[in-house]
Formats: C-alpha cells, structure tokens, sequence
C-alpha cells in the first residue's frame, strides 16, 4: 500500500472520547433489566447446557414428588341456604329476618357455621370415628396412643378424649366450604386417602348442618316460650303494683291528676297553679334585676364627675340653650373689653349676665345628676320588694315539687311495667300461636357420592409446574451468570462494560505467521489495522498522536503485534515511523522484525549510546527501530527518569510518529511511565480472556496519572463466542472485494 494516509477511507465509528475518571460510565449503574433480544439468544445458547439440566432436574424432582404422593379423594355434597324460611304464620320467627343487602354477610356466617368445630365435634361423636382406626388412616393422621397422653388429658377416659379432639381437628382440618359468587348453593368437601370415608363425612356434615340449623330454630322457640310466660307473671304483679301505689300517693298530697291535651292526650299530668304565679313573678324579678343594674350603671359612671362631664346633662336642651346664650353674651363681653376699660358700665353688665348664665347652668346640671341617683334608688327599692315575692312563692312551690317528684317517678313506674306486660304479652300469643310450625331455610341439595378417581397428585399439573419452576430457576441462574459475568468478548462490551471507545477490531486468525498475513494488503488482518489507524486519526483533535504508546492489561494480548502493524502500516503510507520496544523486561520487536541483538533503549535511559547508534533500520521503507536491549536490572527506574521525557521530545523532532510497545501493565509501573510521557495511549484487550476487574484496574491507573488513554483494541475476536450483536462481526466483516468475493 502506497496510499498517503489521508487517502484511507475512514469507516463509520462514533467519535472517541479520551477515557477519563468521569467519563468511564460505571457498568454497575447500568440498568439491570435492559433487555437485549440478541444479548438472550446468546445467553441462552451460551448456558443451553445448564438449562437443560436444571430443567430436567426439576421435572425429575416433580416425578418423584408425584410419585411419592399419597392420593387424596374428595367428596362433595351442596347445600341450599335461603335467606328466611317459608313462614305458614306471619312472623312466626322467633330469630329477625336478615335484610337483603345483608345476604353476604348471612351466607359467611353460614359458612363460618360449617366450618365450626362444635358442628365437626358433632360429625365425630355421631359417626364415632375416634374408635376407628382406619379413620385416622383416611384422615391422614396417626391415631393417639397412651405414650401421646399430657397433662391436659387425666382420668379414665383421657385416651377417649384424646382421640375424639384428635379426630375433631382432623376433620375440621380436610374440609372445605366454598360458596360460589351469587349463588346460595354451599359446596361442602372433604378430602381424604379413602374415598369411602371421604363421601361418608361430606354427607354426614351436610346433615348435620341441616339438623342443626332446624335444632336451633326449635330450642330458641322453645326456650322464648319458657322464658317470656316467667317474665310475663313477674310483669303483671308488678304493674298491679305500680298502679296501687301511684292512686294512695296522689290521694295523700292532694295532686289533682289532668288528662293532657292534643298531643299528649293519652297522658296524664299534674295541676299547680302556685308554679305559674312563680314563673310570672320570677321573670319580673329579673326585669326589676336588670332595670336596677342599669340605673346603678348609670349612677356609678357619674357620681363622682364633675356637672359638666356629665352625659345627661350635656345631652339636655336646655343647658344646651344656656350654654349658647352664655357664649354669646361672652362674645360681646370680649367686644366691649377690646373697646372699652375694665370697670365700664357696659363691660360690668354683661360680666354679671355671664356669671348668672353659668349660675343656672350648674343649677341645672346638679337637678339632672341628682335625678340619676334618683331613679337608681326607685329601681333598687322595686327589685327588693320583688325579690321577697320570689322568696315566698319559691317555698311554696317547693313543698309541691318535692311531692310532684315522688308522684312522677311512681307514674314513670307504672307506665313502664305497663307498657312491659303489654309487649310481652303480645309476643307470648304469637309464639303460642306458631308452636309447632316451624319451618327450616336450608336444605339438601345434592349428596356426596364415593369418587372413584383420585383428585391429587396430577401428573400432568405437578409436571407442568416443575416445568415453570425449572424455567424460573434457569431464568434466575442465567441472569445471575451474565450478571456477574465480566469477561469482555464483544465490541459491544468495551463501551458497555469499561467505558472506553473502541477504536478497532482484529478478528482471531488461525494461521501462526501474523506477519505474512500483514503482508497481504487484503487480509483481514490488515484492513483491520489499516482501520484502526483511520480511528486514530480522528480520536483527537490533532489526527494521528505524534507519540503512541500501546499497553494492556496482561501479557500476549496482542500488543507487541498491534504496535509492529501500526508502525508498518504507518511506514507503508510514507510516514517516518520509529517504533520502540519498551517492554525492558521481554523485549520482542527484535525477533518479530529480526533485528540483530544491539542495544537500545536501555543504554540509551543509561546514557551508553547516542540515538543515532540505537536506532535500527528494518526491510520495511520509512520504519525505523529501537530495540530494549540489554536487559536493565531495574527497569521501572530507568523508565522513570528524566531521560526518557528527553528521549521522546527527540523523537518527536526527528520522525513523524513515534508507536511504544508498552510492557503490560500488571502491578508494575514500566507502563505508566512510557504512557506519561506519550500524546496517547492505546489499550489492547484479548478478546478470548480479557475481564473487566483487570482493564478496569488498568484504567483507573492510567487515569490515576492522567495518561491520556484514547481508546481500545479488541484482539482475538471470535464472533461465534461473542453473541448478541456481534453476529454482525462474522468472519466476512474484512472480507470484501477480496477474490473469492469477485463473482458476488
């Protein structure tokens, strides 16, 4: 290839970005479920193996565990339950009738009632079952013995009883009851290992229940009967009672007993006129009260003020009148004291019409104030005389009121044993006339027959939910797996996984000389470093680094071979290139280009040799060579000196791209130093082996001393381990225009 660089077609790749501490985008805080379809597909093929036997074994385990099963029969028998029974006498039901928006809560509590451990106590004692042996087998429960005796259980019959609560919670615990939604049909099952006794039960509660329910209904009317004839003799005695003692009282204290009007004419009261003369002078009382307040009020707001402070008498016309005569004869008297001396004539008579103005105006000011006090004393007299007539009304009604509380409550107490014996006697009649007729509201449907096939284990159920949990667990293991997963084997994963642009991709070559496939200008080889080297060029913003160092994480990654491509590519387009081996510690561009043995930049960093006798010409035009003979004893100090920053600013005069093939970095710190002191570094990753903990250490120590990592190289690649989008990698990706491709 003779083509200038500038002449290379560049490929459509994003623009890179240096790798940086805050721009590595942390695969930790990627989203977790970001679901890639291609991403599965591989993940599935990739772990095919594990899925198919954590399924197999998980429909294993479900065959066994069916297998080991013991069957399990159920009998059903169904219930009709009305909300209220037919009634031959109109209420006749000594319990009140449910409402229809409580018909819900009515069939619960009827299913409640089955459920109930008095109605399974029934089902036992009536079948006996705590003396069968083969019961406790169907119920799947062993049968007590004396050994399982505690202190709850004493006596002679303690094993009996025992075995009885045994039994009552065995049964209560195999049955079910289900009520479908609107409808009234209650479906009662039972389950057990012998299907004889599984229908047995489910009718014997089914019967049960309905006995019971009629039961019920008969002994709360019989004991309503019962009940209501005692407490209707004791009523009546009482009520005779109450009426004789409420007659002798109102006869003795001379209470006259009124029949009430309009509303109340059922009702009787007593009549008091002593009362309402009280509440008449009572209430002028407190008139007399208020009216003395007011005047007091008054009195005590001018008593101590002077005449002409007064309200009252300011508001009074006729001071009003003075006043304005008294200011006029004022007004003159200061005309003539302006004209005239004091002692004149005129000015002496108006000074004595003045002082006889102001003399009538507290003449009069004094009458209105004493006026006041006046009405104060009148309104004080008037509430006393008042108050002695409340006094004396108060005591007598009083007397009234305490023979009126007696005759009240004895009234209170007849009327309420009256209205007791008439309700009671009404409902006794009712429940004489309905004895016998009673009716149930719930009825049996449908008896429970003997099954004649199992209803678990299911087979097919049990294999189809192993089935989904083996899916789920594979599910489960595969997402974990390439979760934690961080080998790096696609292009895809160095963004995603490191946050590094990807700046080429050299696929896996199975021929062992990479240089005669370098040799070819066609080969996948070299149109993938021929594409690198475009990358490169528009990674930054000056085209290609002048100083390129090329590192990676471990050793045979492929960076010796990338760093003599490079350097050739370069070479071939008319670049002066220099390449240097800066691996002191194996060094290998010598064998690969076969140059001699001579030392270079080891006695350079030593100062033995100059940079004309280090650098070796090599059969490729343009490409020169330093070799990192001999082998230094402490490499990491020679390539942390001062030299080497000197070194490379020579270089940097003398050819057109310098390319460092850096030691891996590992633990050590050669490749630092070289990456320092370069334009930019390149990073080599081993497609077959590489694993993000590793490249990420790497990175963050090139970060660490701010070398300027512009982006990677994935070596080795083998789209067939890599999957997802990777499939668009496949072998022919450098293939085209090559010969095999001319009739295409």
């Amino acid at each position: 290839m003779t083509a200038r660089l500038d002449s290379i077609p560049t490929p459509h790749v994003a623009p890179a970005r240096p790798a940086s501490a805050g721009a590595q985008s942390d695969p930790a805080e990627a989203p977790l479920f970001d679901l890639d379809l291609s991403r599965i597909i591989f993940a599935i093929r990739r772990n095919i193996w594990w899925i198919g036997a954590i399924i197999a074994c998980a429909l294993a385990l479900g065959l066994v565990a069916t297998l080991l099963m013991q069957p399990r029969y159920i009998a059903t028998s169904r219930v009709l339950i009305e909300q209220q029974a037919d009634q031959i006498i109109e209420n006749n039901d000594v319990t009140p009738a449910v409402a229809y928006q409580d018909a819900d809560r009515f069939l619960q509590t009827q299913v409640d009632v089955i459920r109930s451990r008095a109605l399974a106590a029934k089902v036992v004692d009536d079948g006996k079952f705590w003396t069968e042996p083969a019961f406790f087998d169907a119920v799947g429960t062993p049968m007590p013995t004396e050994a399982d005796l505690d202190y709850r259980y004493q006596g002679k019959d303690a094993l009996q009883r025992l075995r009885r609560d045994t039994a009552i919670d065995a049964v209560a615990r195999n049955l079910s009851v289900s009520l479908p939604d609107a409808s009234r049909l209650v479906a009662i099952s039972f389950s057990g290992s012998d299907p004889n006794y599984a229908s047995k039960l489910a009718n014997l509660f089914a019967e049960s229940y309905v006995s019971a329910n009629l039961a019920r209904k008969f002994d709360s009317s019989s004991y309503a009967r019962k009940y209501l004839a005692q407490q209707l003799d004791q009523a009546r005695i009482r009520l005779e009672t109450s009426e004789r003692d409420l007659n002798q009282y109102s006869r003795a204290a001379g209470l006259v007993r009124v029949q009430g009007q309009g509303q109340n004419a059922d009702k009787e009261a007593t009549l008091s006129v002593t009362n309402d003369t009280l509440v008449q002078v009572n209430g002028a009382a407190s008139q007399a009260t208020a009216e003395r307040i007011a005047a007091e009020d008054r009195w005590n707001s001018v008593r101590n003020s002077p005449v002409m402070t007064v309200p009252q008498v300011l508001e009074n016309p006729a001071i009003q009148a003075l006043i304005r005569q008294r200011s006029e004869v004022e007004s003159q008297l200061a005309q003539e004291s302006s004209r005239h001396l004091a002692g004149h004539p005129t000015a002496a008579a108006l000074q004595a019409q003045v002082d006889r103005l102001s003399a009538q105006i507290m003449a009069v000011g004094n009458a209105i104030k004493s006026s006041v006090r006046i009405e104060f004393q009148a309104a004080q007299a008037k509430e006393a005389t008042l108050q002695r007539q409340v006094v004396d009304l108060r005591t007598l009604a009083l007397g009234e009121q305490d023979r009126g509380v007696q005759y009240n409550i004895l009234k209170r107490v007849a009327e309420t044993n009256r209205s007791l014996y008439d309700t009671l006697l009404a409902r006794y009649n009712e429940l004489n006339a309905t004895a016998g007729a009673t009716s149930n509201n719930v009825s049996l449907v449908d008896r429970a027959e003997t099954p004649r096939f199992p209803a678990s284990p299911k087979l097919v159920l049990n294999l189809g939910l192993a089935l989904l949990a083996g899916i789920l667990c594979a599910g489960i293991f595969v997402f974990v797996r390439e979760h934690f997963d961080d080998a790096i084997r696609a292009p895809d994963d160095v963004e995603h996984k490191l946050g590094v642009p990807l700046l080429g991709l050299v696929p896996q070559e199975a021929s062992d000389d990479i240089r005669l496939e370098m040799r070819d200008p066609k080969s996948a080889l070299s149109e993938a470093y021929n594409s690198l080297i475009a990358n490169l060029r528009y990674a930054g913003a000056d085209g290609f680094p002048k100083i390129l160092t090329i590192t990676s994480s471990r050793a045979e990654e492929g960076k010796s071979t990338t760093s003599v491509a490079i350097a050739e590519q370069l070479a071939k387009l008319g670049r002066k290139t220099l390449l240097i081996d800066g691996d002191l510690r194996r060094p290998t561009v010598h064998k690969i280009l076969d140059l001699p043995s001579a030392h270079g930049l080891t006695a350079l960093l030593t100062g033995e040799i100059g940079l004309d006798r280090a650098i070796l010409g090599t059969d490729v035009p343009n490409l020169h060579a330093i070799t990192a003979l001999p082998t230094p004893v402490n490499p990491s100090l020679l390539l942390g000196s001062t030299r080497l920053e000197a070194l490379m600013q020579h270089c940097r005069g003398q050819f057109d791209h310098v390319i460092i093939d850096s030691p891996p970095m590992l633990g050590l710190s050669d490749a630092t130093s070289l990456s320092v002191a370069s334009d930019a570094t390149l990073l080599v990753i081993d497609a077959s082996k590489g694993h993000r903990g590793t490249i990420k250490s790497t990175l963050r120590r090139l970060t660490l001393v701010h070398a300027p990592v512009v982006g990677a190289l994935l070596t080795k690649f083998d789209p067939r381990r890599a999957g997802g989008n990777a499939a668009y990698y496949g072998y022919d990706y450098y293939e085209y225009g090559r010969p095999a491709d001319s009739g295409a």
